[in-house]
């Protein structure tokens, strides 16, 4: 890069990001709204400049050489346009010309999948910096997943690679919002987890419908609900994992996202499930770390792809 400041765009079911990001990984501004979710694409588009035109207007805009886009997926990078489970209103959307429509044509767009966004954040500055196999993982709304090969994210033709949230874990499961049936992420996600735990009677303290993180605190009182609810979760994580480790070989794997944040409520399930699906010699005690960069992974990340792309260095 002949500069040291790059764009950032994290978009989820839950909120949209942007950040401008430095050289070293280090985020220089840093602006979010909420993801209108349920409402029309245009009206998702519209929150999507309302972040890029407070970057904009930021100081540093004048010195920024990229863009990188993380998105909920799957994303078609070919193609520039994103059809996210958790949002109805983009199917096949032109996320990257919307984007143009404010940032202009000048600047390089990179648009990967939010788990190939986390999984370039946490190789470049994360817990899987220096390590050559590595699947990231992010556990929240949804479940998404980038892989690092031989040193370098692969994000596949369409820059889908590593979704680990579609992998079916559950032959006769549920079928999900992306048309398969028993995928990790309608088990695992923390949609999923409240869902679960709500359905069997555990109520957040106010008597509503639980969200994720009142089920993580319950389950770290041992409540019996909550505690089954992650014990589920984490079986179906191990197994999208073990089965992803079969495959390409991996020397780690890091969990980020909102879910990640209930601990050891999580991990420790985790890690014991992944020891009985993970028993071929090349696979069995595969480490998880939690992720590093915490709620910035993702725009980190995104940095990270528009830098490692063409025309972004």
């Amino acid at each position: 890069m002949t500069t040291d400041l790059v764009a950032a765009l994290d978009i989820g079911g839950t909120k949209i990001a942007g950040a401008l990001v430095d050289d070293t990984g280090a985020v220089r501004e840093r602006f979010q709204v909420p993801t209108p979710a349920r409402e029309g694409g245009d009206s998702v588009l519209a929150a999507v400049t309302a972040v890029l035109d407070r970057l904009v207007a930021a100081d540093g805009w004048s010195a920024v050489r990229g863009l990188g886009i993380g998105s909920a997926g799957p994303v078609d990078a070919r193609s520039g346009t994103v059809s996210p489970v958790n949002i109805p209103g983009w199917r096949g959307y032109p996320l990257v010309s919307g984007a143009r429509r404010t940032v202009g044509d000048r600047l390089p767009v990179a648009l990967v999948g939010d788990g190939a966004a986390i999984a370039a954040g946490e190789h470049w500055c994360g817990a899987a910096r220096g390590v050559d196999n590595a699947l990231c993982m992010v556990v929240s709304t949804g479940v998404g997943g980038g892989l690092v090969l031989d040193g370098r994210l692969r994000t596949g033709p369409s820059g889908n690679a590593g979704h680990i949230g579609h992998i079916c874990v559950e032959l006769d499961g549920d079928t999900c919002p992306c048309g398969g049936r028993g995928c990790v992420e309608g088990i695992a996600s923390g949609t999923a987890i409240a869902r679960w735990a709500g359905e069997r009677g555990l109520l957040a303290p106010d008597g509503g419908p639980p969200t994720a993180a009142h089920v993580a605190a319950a389950a770290g009182d041992g409540e019996p609900v909550a505690t089954a609810a992650f014990r589920r979760a984490a079986r179906a994580l191990a197994a999208g994992i073990a089965a992803t480790a079969t495959l390409v070989e991996l020397d780690v794997v890091v969990v980020g996202g909102g879910v990640a944040h209930a601990g050891d409520v999580l991990f420790a399930p985790l890690t014991t499930a992944l020891g009985e699906y993970a028993a071929l010699p090349y696979v069995r005690g595969l480490p998880v770390r939690p992720a590093l960069l915490g709620a910035d992974a993702g725009l980190v990340g995104a940095a990270a792809a528009v830098r490692r792309s063409p025309g972004g260095d």
